[in-house]
């Protein structure tokens, strides 16, 4: 038996690749083409439906994958709200040197940017609401670490993994199981245990729906911890669910008139945008799994867009794409104010700003990248001013 991983070794070395990547170095080589210079770009020439703009995430393991190699790279800087067409990388260097390396770089941007992007949409619909992303045990445990970097990313205020701490010095946010409950077998007694067992810094965030009706196990827990308790989650499941919305302005009204105006309330279980708009008016915050761990796919195609020919670059792409390595300008507060250009191209006003900037030069890294807190307030920026509009 064995865990079906790529290690970080089989990546860098391009063995992580699709057989026909393989195959085309095999024939050019065959032909004796081994030195040709083209510019290739990543973009997407078509969103998820209903999606007018995503979020540029994984920049960073991509320039992990190709330092050291001969290539430079041109990138929108992480985190960036991108609409559709515009490209968010150009890889340029000799063909061979990085083609065989394709479906690692397109796997690492797509997944990260569709789950930054679907963060971001839940993020910007909760408004002043909490987003916690409980999604990991939807996802096969080797891509955890890169499951909570994108969504935290994208906006979300926390995320749960046990190793985020030492994976990018964020404190994991968490509530308990049911299995704690359950397996004490008494629900009291565990929120007691669960008290008296954590650290002052763990917000005592109560689950109250395992045994008794919600309302009854919320206001248990108020009484039962007094002002130590942060919020209840009511997790309660669709086979018991009925009106959702209903039964949180039940318990939101029993906490009230028992004095625990202060106690706040987390939705999880199967929540997604709608459920976000309905209910964020009667909440604190949202526990969101599934919908952001397997978001609607940003789908990323990589094209050659010029070859360099006689010591000039030369558009050269296959039909249906636009020739022509691109630059994009940013010509306002969001991305309805874009402006796409040659490369070389000049800027439509003083007022634009390209996005695309030079990262790796050779195989170097040119540009100190920014932290995953930077990146994250960034987004939010953008955010704001799409919300704004």
């Amino acid at each position: 038996m064995k865990f079906y991983i790529a290690s970080e070794e089989d990546i860098l070395s391009g063995k992580i690749t699709d057989i026909y990547f393989e195959r085309a170095e095999q024939t050019l080589k065959h032909l004796g083409i081994s030195n040709v210079k083209v510019r290739m770009e990543i973009h997407s020439y078509g969103l998820p439906e209903g999606y007018k703009w995503a979020v540029f995430a994984g920049l960073e393991e991509v320039l992990r994958l190709f330092e050291g190699k001969p290539v430079d790279i041109y990138a929108m800087p992480e985190g960036t709200l991108f609409k559709e067409i515009e490209p968010v990388m150009i890889i340029e260097g000799n063909y061979l040197d990085f083609g065989v390396f394709e479906t690692a770089f397109l796997g690492m941007l797509r997944h990260s940017s569709s789950i930054a992007t679907k963060a971001a949409r839940i993020k910007s619909l909760a408004m002043d609401k909490t987003v916690l992303f409980f999604g990991l045990r939807a996802l096969h445990p080797a891509i955890a670490p890169m499951a909570d970097r994108s969504a935290y990313i994208g906006g979300c205020d926390g995320i749960s993994g046990a190793f985020d701490r030492e994976y990018f010095n964020i404190e994991p946010s968490g509530t308990m199981p049911h299995a704690l409950m359950l397996v004490v077998g008494d629900n009291v007694k565990a929120w007691k245990a669960f008290d008296e067992a954590m650290p002052p810094s763990v917000p005592r965030i109560i689950l109250s729906d395992t045994f008794e009706d919600e309302r009854t196990e919320a206001l248990k827990a108020a009484e039962l911890l007094k002002d130590r308790i942060y919020g209840v989650r009511l997790d309660t499941p669709s086979s018991r669910r009925g009106n959702f919305r209903k039964i949180i302005q039940e318990v939101r009204w029993t906490l009230n008139i028992h004095g625990y105006n202060n106690v706040k309330i987390i939705v999880s279980g199967g929540i997604d945008e709608d459920d976000v708009v309905n209910l964020r008016d009667v909440v604190d915050g949202f526990g969101v799994g599934t919908s952001i761990a397997f978001p609607p796919s940003v789908d990323f195609s990589a094209d050659i867009v010029e070859k360099y020919v006689d010591g000039k670059w030369i558009p050269f792409t296959k039909r249906g794409k636009w020739p022509g390595a691109k630059q994009v300008y940013r010509c306002g507060p969001t991305p309805d104010h874009d402006v796409i250009t040659l490369l070389d191209g000049k800027p439509p006003s003083s007022d634009c700003r390209p996005l695309l900037v030079k990262y790796m030069e050779n195989g170097k890294l040119i540009r100190s990248l920014p932290s995953i807190k930077e990146i994250r307030e960034y987004v939010l920026q953008q955010l704001k001013k799409i919300t704004q509009q």
